[in-house]
């Protein structure tokens, strides 16, 4: 397998650079006295974990960061220049036919600043917010933040592939004290896109009871090549209650450049978003941004042609050697939601597991709210040989575990 123009296959060692999935494991996965030693070195550990890529950006972000640091200076910058906001809106006409309101957007250091902000906005403190689980915990922690209550609907698994549970959903809509759904599409972690029939009857069911929507939709553009997806904001026109948040992090690995998009209709929440939000953004992120949605789509395609070789590697690679694993690839992201349950024992912590048996570093189920449990997070986003060398390590773990 190889690239054509993007060298996608180049490793790049990350080491000085602050990159969070090689520093910042402890604190975040463990404890940070957690007791580690196992098999392999800490300096030896293969980081699968975070939500960004081992891959070189595009070089004509690159180009567009370069061309902007010729002007000496990075003072106070703000998305002044119409130029973004058109590039962003031409993107989602181009990718999804979605024309939205110019006057909608707004921007963010990031989609969970976003989410943080608007729950407290919107949520009075003895008011409730429904999700589905397993969920990105970062839902969950945002409502920790602002000290309201978390309701969750479990979603169900037919068939290796995840559905929503409309009834239960119905259910804890209804309750009056529920005023807030947060939902991610496509879905973190298992990496469902809701068809345009299941985001229908999300959307009825929530705004026919007066809960809000907040749609992140951080991971819509990494889609498997055979797979369309739908903005739930698209499907009500008419509708101000559905929040959408998209940005360049995921799709472009520009995730420390801190911008995201957030698309607000209702004027008042708008109104009142932009009062608590310094729209000072740091200037390079900018032009990075709008570099992305204007010359970073060939990129993109390879990139998804890379990613969907990475996923039909690991999952012949599961099926030959696992075959208790339970797999699918997903319709979108670069993350692989793999059910090991018949290889461990219940509760077990399986990050802590795969550190110290196979010097790896991945998320356990534990780590997504509910539902979740005997399941693994691997980020695929990084060269083959970075994959093959962390499944090797993760398939012996688990072997030489049923030897003993």
């Amino acid at each position: 397998m190889s690239s054509n123009k993007y060298p996608f296959n180049k490793v790049i060692n990350r080491a000085g650079t602050n990159a969070m999935s090689v520093t910042g494991y402890r604190g975040y996965l463990f404890e940070l006295e957690e007791d580690l030693k196992g098999k392999y070195e800490e300096s030896d550990f293969i980081p699968m974990w975070v939500a960004d890529m081992e891959f070189a950006i595009a070089p004509e972000i690159i180009s567009a960061l370069k061309k902007r640091l010729e002007h000496p200076l990075l003072g106070y910058s703000i998305v002044a220049d119409p130029a973004y906001s058109l590039a962003f809106q031409q993107w989602c006409i181009d990718r999804y036919g979605w024309n939205f309101d110019l006057n909608h957007l707004v921007h963010a250091k990031g989609v969970i600043p976003a989410l943080y902000s608007l729950i407290g906005h919107i949520c009075k403190p003895d008011e409730k917010v429904l999700i589905v689980t397993p969920s990105y915990a970062f839902f969950k922690h945002g409502t920790d933040f602002n000290k309201v209550e978390l309701v969750c609907s479990n979603l169900i698994k037919v068939n290796g592939r995840y559905r929503m549970d409309f009834d239960d959903i119905r259910e804890k809509a209804a309750d009056e004290k529920c005023v807030l759904g947060i939902f991610c599409n496509p879905h973190n972690p298992t990496g469902r896109v809701w068809s345009k029939e299941e985001l229908q009857e999300l959307g009825e069911v929530c705004l026919e009871n007066g809960v809000t929507i907040i749609s992140d939709e951080i991971h819509c553009d990494l889609l498997r090549k055979n797979k369309s997806f739908t903005p739930m904001a698209s499907l009500f026109p008419n509708s101000d209650q559905i929040i959408t948040c998209m940005a360049p992090s995921k799709t472009f690995n520009l995730a420390g450049n801190s911008f995201a998009n957030i698309l607000i209709p209702n004027e008042e929440l708008r109104i009142v978003y932009k009062e608590f939000y310094l729209p000072v953004e740091n200037p390079l992120s900018i032009v990075a941004a709008h570099a992305a949605y204007t010359d970073g789509h060939d990129w993109l395609i390879e990139l998804t042609d890379y990613l969907d070789d990475n996923f039909k590697y690991l999952k012949t690679q599961l099926d030959e050697h696992l075959p208790l694993a339970k797999f699918t690839i997903p319709d979108s992201t670069y993350l692989a939601w793999v059910d090991v349950t018949s290889y461990f024992l219940n509760n077990e912590n399986l990050t802590l597991f795969f550190a110290r048996n196979a010097g790896v570093l991945l998320e356990g189920g534990d780590m997504f709210v509910a539902n979740a449990g005997g399941h693994i997070r691997l980020n695929l986003a990084c060269p083959r040989a970075i994959l093959e060398k962390g499944l090797l390590r993760v398939i012996t773990a688990i072997l030489e575990k049923q030897e003993l």
